[in-house]
């Protein structure tokens, strides 16, 4: 889109928020796209990582100091500076043409004029497969990320299916790849089952709580929409709390499915647990994150413990059945934020 070749991402962990065995365990292995629409650009010949100090290195070899211009970069009038360093790369691939699926399910609503509405749950099914070996394991088993979340939405549409039926429907949509680039939730996004401008709202699942109940809410896209006051006001009398992003600087925002739904003009918000974990020191649920983060996220390691506490699952799972069927039940849809940058999205139409 900028007259880019390719890209390096230049890797920190306090940028990314994961360690660098986390972009190895992600990326040093096949990759996958979308079929490619033929009116759109095509996608970069090179797309990857370098470490931090790898780039140091090799920007000091052209006279140019990466922290000085990382400052640089931060200012409204950065422009790019040539580097003079070329690269001459050869790869050999090998393509293959795979199908995955989309799982989608739906509770119909009870209101004849409203039903064709919807309020939409989604969690990724998928993780990481096969992967390089980690202490002798390859298999990326994904039992927070996301099998967790999984686990939570097919409670969730349960309990929708065998309860109280609100005004509009409920759709639960369970994508696949959004490991590989959120390609599952594009692809829904794009090709949806039911048109877009009738989904009033998107609640996403993208990892459950395994630490215990929680006296907090932790919310992606909190200010964006009336989602986030909403939810809020609705765990308040829970004696629950909405908490920021506790890692606003990792763009967690942007990583997962529900910014595939936001593209497409749907109010959406990722909910999670966060860490002021009931009955727990302080700082405990804090450090248990730290500790997932560094050493089990994208890892062979994140897998099924014994010390899970599932009742966290329970209490996150009705919050977000919860908040469902009241978005599902009230007169007025929810409304992007008028600084949000989705906010003229809602433009996808179903073929």
């Amino acid at each position: 889109r900028r007259g880019a070749a390719g890209v390096l991402i230049v890797h920190t962990t306090p940028r990314a928020g994961y360690p660098w065995h986390t972009v190895v365990g992600s990326w040093a292995r096949e990759q996958r796209m979308l079929p490619r629409d033929q009116k759109l650009p095509a996608p970069l010949g090179v797309r990857g990582w370098i470490t931090d100090s790898a780039a140091t290195s090799l920007l000091a070899k052209a006279g140019l100091d990466l922290a000085a211009l990382r400052t640089a970069a931060e200012r409204r009038d950065f422009r790019p500076v040539s580097t003079g360093i070329t690269m001459d790369l050869g790869f050999r691939n090998a393509v293959q043409h795979l199908e995955s699926e989309n799982v989608v399910g739906v509770v119909r609503g009870r209101d004849n004029a409203l039903a064709r509405e919807y309020v939409v749950y989604s969690a990724h099914w998928d993780h990481l497969g096969i992967g390089p070996a980690v202490n002798g394991d390859s298999i990326y088993n994904g039992a927070s990320d996301n099998a967790s979340g999984v686990a939570d939405l097919l409670a969730i549409a349960r309990a929708a299916e065998h309860g109280p039926r609100p005004r509009r429907s409920q759709l639960f949509v369970f994508v696949t790849a959004e490991e590989s680039g959120l390609l599952g939730s594009e692809y829904f996004a794009q090709n949806p089952t039911v048109p877009v401008q009738q989904m009033v709202a998107n609640l996403n699942v993208d990892g459950g709580n395994l630490l215990g109940r929680t006296r907090n809410l932790n919310v992606l896209g909190e200010h964006k929409s009336t989602l986030g006051a909403q939810l809020s006001a609705m765990v308040r009398r829970n004696g629950m709390r909405l908490s920021p992003d506790e890692h606003p600087e990792a763009g967690r925002f942007y990583r997962s499915d529900h910014f595939s739904f936001a593209k497409a003009g749907v109010p959406a918000v990722s909910i999670g647990a966060s860490t002021d974990v009931i009955g727990k020191p302080a700082g405990w649920g804090t450090a248990q994150y730290d500790d997932y983060i560094a050493h089990r996220y994208h890892q062979p390691s994140d897998a099924y413990r014994p010390d899970f506490d599932l009742s966290g699952a329970v209490q996150l799972s009705q919050i977000v059945l919860d908040f469902g069927r009241a978005l599902a039940d009230v007169p007025s849809s929810p409304a992007w934020a008028k600084d949000a940058e989705f906010h003229r999205a809602k433009s996808v139409t179903t073929p």
